[in-house]
């Protein structure tokens, strides 16, 4: 049987990045023919990995792999190997040190790999230029020098989850959950071998003993090591809750499973009270359910893994009425994420719970980590939903609140499909959807005041509605806005600017690049076009000159979407005169 301390080399090759696992190739393939990579170059790689992974969540790194897993190795001398083994450890790389293991390893042919794996650490770990790097999905993303001490503060809490319970042994866990749970996460390991992989047990005074987060992912009683661990649920009649002679509750249950399983119980029994909206059957929705099935169910992943275990007075709580759901865990946000950046639709990740979190995410209860909120907003918006609505209630609980109501008619749902392969916020869809009721057009003082924005976040979304071609001033100056629609292929467009129309439309810009990849043309072919299309107005120039330039839709081309909008508005009143005098 394999022991935790031997990586499986095909799993190293298969394994897709994310948060948790990164693979780096040593070859410089830039040339005509692979060479060795600087080693400092190297270096500077593992540093970046191994330190946002440890002010995260932790995580794996492999050197001697190419992106598609074809295993390259590290053909570089002993001592360079040394040195690259060494760089966790180093201060001149990274501080304070990482608790990292580092090791080499023996591939097929004779090709050595290094592998380095990281455990959450409770300090926050600077490079050498002081940057300080935190791990979300599978980027090293930068993080604000002015926020670190209250990254640091939050990481306090992760040590709760680690903490031993005093009286927990090995027998409080049930061994045969954490084989069927895990067996095919880390096939050939036991049971044991496996929690020793996460560091969900350890060896004291002789013996093995679980952390509290191995008590509550798979302990035979977790609410011994914690009272209110499950989660409750109530149904309500209406859209309000009542006590008393009017206790309005119509089903209520508890859920008392181990985290392992919990989530996936939770679905279960939840399921059943999502109904059918039969009311607005169209091809604009992806389900045809009240809640789009991902954000719910990914609300309730969320509530699990994020909470705050500290809390023991409160279970995790899912309230339905008749016009919403209310998903509530104890506990604000842990710094740095915030309830603006959510309602905001940040892309934020921190982990107050890091090993239950890497566990979850094994057992495929968590994916993209860090891309969660974004995607609830996208599948609420998809439904034609409000967003969901992230705030505090009562001080000490976090609430996600879901609504069942649709946005829109369904003609206005008809109407918006036409915009479905733009790339538009929620906000901007809400915007569309309200200028379509008002004449086509609206004001930024509108969309401050319907959106709920500022004049900043207003005039951004309205430039990058201008961008796509959604949306035009009507004059020079003007903050008067008009729809324009989609952008289409004209007879008289030159043939390359048709091919990338489907990509401005989406991205709202074109670059060189852009034109070298869909056209097989030369940077100098695309620039020269470039130039022909910008003096002809198809598009117009913006941004840095050289390889920061780039173009989005020109008024010969807005111009053309705004003509046969006013043609489409005469035919229909024409046909509507035409019915008036039939009537007559």
């Amino acid at each position: 049987m394999r022991t935790p301390d031997q990586p499986d080399i095909a799993r190293l090759a298969a394994a897709e990045e994310g948060q948790f696992f990164e693979r780096k190739s040593a070859l410089d393939r830039s040339g005509a023919r692979p060479k060795q990579r600087k080693a400092a170059d190297i270096a500077r790689d593992i540093a970046e990995t191994l330190a946002a992974m440890a002010n995260a969540d932790g995580g794996e790194l492999v050197i001697g792999v190419e992106d598609d897993g074809a295993l390259s190795g590290v053909p570089h001398a002993q001592d360079k190997l040394r040195l690259l083994l060494g760089v966790p450890r180093d201060r001149n790389y990274v501080n304070p040190v990482l608790p990292c293991q580092a090791r080499e390893v023996d591939g097929p042919d004779g090709k050595k790999m290094l592998h380095f794996e990281v455990d959450w650490s409770p300090d926050v770990h600077l490079l050498a230029d002081s940057r300080c790097l935190l791990r979300v999905d599978d980027t090293n993303s930068p993080f604000a020098s002015d926020k670190v001490a209250a990254l640091k503060a939050a990481k306090a809490q992760g040590l709760l989850e680690r903490s031993f319970p005093p009286g927990a042994r090995l027998d409080d866990l049930n061994l045969e959950l954490v084989a069927h749970e895990l067996g095919e996460v880390w096939p050939g390991l036991s049971p044991e071998d496996a929690l020793r992989r996460y560091g969900l047990i350890a060896g004291r005074n002789g013996q093995s003993v679980p952390t509290l987060a191995a008590l509550l992912l798979f302990g035979r009683e977790p609410t011994r090591w914690h009272p209110r661990c499950g989660l409750d649920f109530i149904r309500w009649e209406g859209t309000a809750s009542k006590t008393g002679a009017e206790l309005n509750i119509a089903k209520r249950f508890r859920i008392e499973e181990p985290l392992a399983v919990l989530i996936r119980k939770a679905r279960e029994a939840i399921q059943p009270f999502i109904r059918e909206r039969q009311q607005l059957h169209d091809l604009f929705f992806v389900e045809k359910l009240e809640y789009p099935t991902f954000a719910w169910q990914e609300a309730i992943v969320n509530a699990v893994a994020h909470r705050d275990y500290s809390l023991q007075g409160a279970p995790i709580e899912v309230w339905m009425y008749d016009d919403r759901m209310e998903i509530r865990s104890p506990g604000s946000p842990p710094a740095p994420v915030t309830i603006e950046a959510l309602n905001r639709r940040k892309r934020v990740h921190f982990s107050r719970n890091p090993m239950l979190v890497r566990v979850l995410s094994d057992l495929q209860y968590m994916r993209d980590v860090g891309e969660g909120v974004p995607r609830i907003f996208d599948e609420m918006d998809r439904a034609g939903c409000y967003p969901p609505r992230f705030e505090m209630v009562g001080g000490f609980v976090f609430q996600v609140t879901l609504r069942n109501e649709p946005i829109y008619d369904r003609k206005t749902l008809e109407w918006l499909k036409q915009f479905a392969e733009v790339e538009l916020s929620g906000d901007q869809k809400r915007m569309l959807a309200y200028a379509h009721a008002h004449g086509d057009r609206f004001t930024s003082r509108e969309f401050q005041k319907v959106i709920g924005t500022d004049i900043y976040g207003a005039s951004n979304a309205i430039k990058d509605m201008i961008r796509k071609g959604v949306s035009r001033s009507t004059a020079k100056g003007s903050r008067v806005y008009e729809v324009s629609e989609p952008l289409r292929v004209q007879p008289d467009m030159p043939e390359e600017l048709g091919l990338l129309l489907p990509l401005l439309q989406k991205k709202g810009r074109l670059t060189n690049r852009d034109f070298q990849g869909r056209c097989r043309m030369t940077k100098i072919t695309a620039a020269r076009l470039l130039r022909d299309l910008t003096q002809t107005q198809w598009l117009t120039w913006s941004g840095k000159r050289g390889a920061g330039a780039w173009y989005a839709a020109g008024p010969r081309l807005l111009s053309q979407s705004q003509t046969r909008r006013k043609s489409r508005e005469t035919d229909t009143m024409g046909r509507e005169t035409d019915t008036m005098d039939e009537k007559e």
